[in-house]
């Protein structure tokens, strides 16, 4: 079941997030003249670390060690970001998009993933415990 008070506060962080990403991805496209895709990844990863310290404090109220949580976190992140750069060389290659429709596109579906994923993995029940479950080897 999704926690709605959870669900909303990611928004809110994201939507703070989102906005240093898209002001470097605007800043570095339009100024800097950098390929979008990867104004896009410098964005993404930037703005990560000011959504692991909201998203710990406020969304998720974490008392997992960051020394644990941060490393998690970054797993997901990783693959946020292998979904944000592959949707938007899609979208802008095959389909031909404005780079800002795809950015939108992009951080619609990239803001689900890691929703559930942060819930789920980074800062539900500890850590690995999810892969603890299904794998005994790791135990």
């Amino acid at each position: 079941m999704v926690n709605l008070r959870q669900f909303f506060t990611f928004g809110g962080v994201g939507a703070i997030a989102t906005a240093l990403q898209y002001l470097i991805l605007v800043t570095f496209a339009e100024v800097l003249d950098v390929n979008a895709v990867v104004a896009s990844t410098i964005g993404y990863i930037s703005s990560a670390l000011l959504n692991y310290i909201l998203n710990y404090r406020f969304t998720f109220a974490s008392k997992i060690p960051h020394a644990v949580a941060i490393h998690v976190f970054a797993l997901v992140v990783v693959v946020g970001l292998i979904l944000n750069a592959g949707i938007m060389y899609v979208l802008l290659h095959a389909f031909n998009l404005n780079y800002i429709v795809a950015q939108v596109f992009a951080t619609g579906v990239v803001f689900l993933w890691n929703f559930f994923a942060h819930r789920h993995f980074t800062f539900g029940s500890p850590p690995g415990a999810v892969i603890k479950k299904t794998s005994p080897h790791l135990q």
